[in-house]
């Protein structure tokens, strides 16, 4: 086995990688940003687009890799890395709400939301792995909050300039997490909770219950779908 071939059986290596790929895209996100700001949109206008920006080409692509890279190799359990990258990744954005250190083009004060992304993206592939023996099912929860919730964010902000909660929204939402959802689950025979978990998830979207935001809510509700059809199997 030469080298290139160890680092790419390697689950540590990718566990780096992803990580510092999260990070570039995070901090590349400071470009559009002051195109944004150059081009007179306003500052939380800008804010949040990057912000979805980073849901969906750091949270959501990497989440592809995951199947594909994190295999059964020196440590028995596969699934423990994306929860590591979830968790790394968690830590390295709060550090800036807890410094007054934000990265401007995509933190805000009072508002950690990117925090509970990056763990949830982390948990609940852990979780769902662990329960479906599935890496593809394990990775749909996330999937919805990446994006699903990233086309909605955008959605919105084009129509209303500003952050808000709006049906519209929830209807592109559906639309894209409704045939992904569909396909990944039929990988584990219930294909139908797939479509039933990204309708949950959709509309769940809209609410956030205090430091329960919606990244919270997308994952949990899709995961608890996923998990009744688990117990009660195929549909049709």
């Amino acid at each position: 086995m030469n080298f290139l071939q160890f680092l790419y059986n390697n689950e540590v290596f990718w566990v780096i990688v992803i990580t510092i790929y999260a990070l570039l895209v995070t901090v590349l996100t400071k470009y559009p940003y002051r195109w944004m700001l150059n081009a007179g949109l306003e500052k939380n206008v800008a804010v949040y687009y990057d912000r979805k920006i980073v849901h969906m080409l750091a949270g959501g692509v990497a989440l592809f890799a995951v199947p594909f890279v994190f295999k059964d190799g020196t440590f028995p359990f596969p699934y423990i890395y994306p929860l590591i990258v979830g968790l790394c990744l968690s830590v390295l954005t709060l550090i800036p709400h807890i410094t007054g250190n934000l990265i401007e083009s995509v933190q805000v004060e009072k508002n950690e939301n990117e925090v509970h992304f990056c763990l949830m993206w982390g948990l609940s592939v852990f979780v769902l792995w662990i329960v479906f023996d599935n890496p593809w099912i394990a990775i749909i929860p996330p999937v919805f909050m990446a994006f699903g919730d990233g086309i909605t964010g955008v959605v919105r902000n084009l129509m209303y300039q500003r952050r808000t909660k709006s049906a519209v929204g929830n209807v592109f939402m559906l639309a894209l997490s409704a045939p992904v959802g569909y396909v990944l689950a039929a990988q584990g025979g219930i294909a139908l909770w797939g479509l039933i978990a990204a309708v949950v998830a959709s509309y769940i979207e809209r609410y956030e219950f205090g430091p329960i935001d919606d990244n919270i809510l997308i994952t949990v509700s899709a995961s608890l779908v996923l998990y009744i059809g688990h117990l009660v199997g195929p549909i049709i």
